[in-house]
């Protein structure tokens, strides 16, 4: 081999390797720092952070992005919080003038567990479109904020005039087929030990160490990433933690729980966040128009359910709702569909503008 083909390779070999830790760096800096981009985005157009105290004492804490249009509220899931609408706020807020709330339990708004309940949150999320927005309004919520969204949509008046309820765990979440979920054996079983055991690590560790996606895909990995979670949690006491190494769509959950009270999340366990409301009973309450918004059925090899609900449970779903509900499902299975599927949502998002024209 001639030098000048030896001194070829060694050039490569270079560039490959440049490249390789230009990617490494990027994909770990991503990793810190996800949510910054589009927080300095909603900051620049002049989001404002703000708080409804209600007659009774309860405190909404919502994020408002005004804009010319009508009026759009965002119900975000479970440990998320308001700003976790961050990444489509301006793009929505060219056609809207929109209201992110913290669902009780989560930010900075009240935190009593015995506030944590459907009925509770959704009646006080009425109060704060009647007056606070006060004026016509649709309402999108995500997950168990969906069924929340599908609660002010039914018992909200004429105020409210449309409901995107996009991937809520329909029927799961009132016993069907409960603890063969995956949201039951990867989320609420946990977190239910978490708070009932006595603990000697933080939750993100425990939560690593037990969630059932690592189990499945993960199995021996993940006592090391828990590990490292325990390290930098007794290393940054008291702030959110952070692992470089791996992707914000599992570390997500983590930004916001310091702001999460773990006794909502035990409602769900128990499956009394429903307060003897039935699935059946309240969508079927949905008279104004509505888009559901399904993401893909996944089932893993031993029939656990990898997604917030079935495809028949789904179908179901909109059948109790009926003519007025169009059903729309994305082609993978990834819960958060404002995410992943950004365009898909706002541009159903902006159908309903096309609804209040007609």
């Amino acid at each position: 081999m001639g030098k000048k083909m030896i001194k070829t390779i060694g050039l490569l070999l270079v560039v490959v390797i440049v490249g390789f830790g230009i990617f490494a760096a990027r994909f770990c800096y991503n990793n810190l720092h996800w949510w910054e981009k589009d927080m300095r985005k909603i900051e620049k157009l002049g989001v404002e952070e703000k708080q409804a105290t209600l007659p009774n004492g309860n405190v909404i804490n919502y994020g408002e992005m005004s804009g010319d249009g009508p009026a759009l509220l965002l119900i975000h899931g479970q440990m998320a919080s308001w700003e976790d609408y961050a990444n489509v706020m301006p793009e929505l807020s060219k056609n809207w003038h929109i209201y992110a709330i913290d669902v009780y339990g989560h930010g900075e708004s009240s935190h009593k567990e015995e506030i944590y309940y459907l009925d509770i949150n959704g009646d006080d999320i009425i109060w704060f479109i009647n007056h606070v927005i006060g004026q016509e309004t649709v309402v999108s919520g995500h997950s168990n904020g969906a069924l929340t969204a599908a609660y002010v949509a039914a018992y909200g008046g004429d105020l409210v005039k449309g409901v995107i309820l996009e991937d809520p765990p329909v029927f799961s979440t009132q016993g069907e087929g409960w603890e063969n979920s995956f949201a039951y054996l990867d989320t609420y079983e946990p977190l239910h030990r978490y708070i009932t055991e006595e603990q000697t690590e933080c939750w993100p560790a425990f939560y690593l160490r037990n969630c059932y996606w690592g189990q499945l895909f993960m199995k021996d990995s993940m006592p090391g990433i828990a590990n490292y979670a325990q390290k930098y949690s007794e290393k940054h006491p008291g702030e959110e933690v952070k692992i470089f190494f791996m992707p914000s769509s599992v570390t997500v959950v983590f930004h916001y729980v310091n702001q999460y009270d773990f006794l909502y999340g035990e409602h769900f366990y128990n499956l009394t966040w429903n307060n003897g409301i039935t699935h059946e009973q309240l969508l079927s309450d949905v008279e104004i128009p509505c888009v559901y918004l399904h993401a893909k059925e996944s089932v893993a090899e031993n029939g656990v359910y990898l997604c917030a609900a079935s495809k028949e449970q789904a179908d179901r779903a909109t059948a109790y709702i009926g003519e007025n509900c169009t059903l729309i499902e994305t082609d993978t299975s990834d819960h958060s569909i404002h995410d992943v599927h950004e365009k898909l949502y706002i541009d159903t998002v902006n159908g309903f503008l096309e609804r209040g024209e007609q």
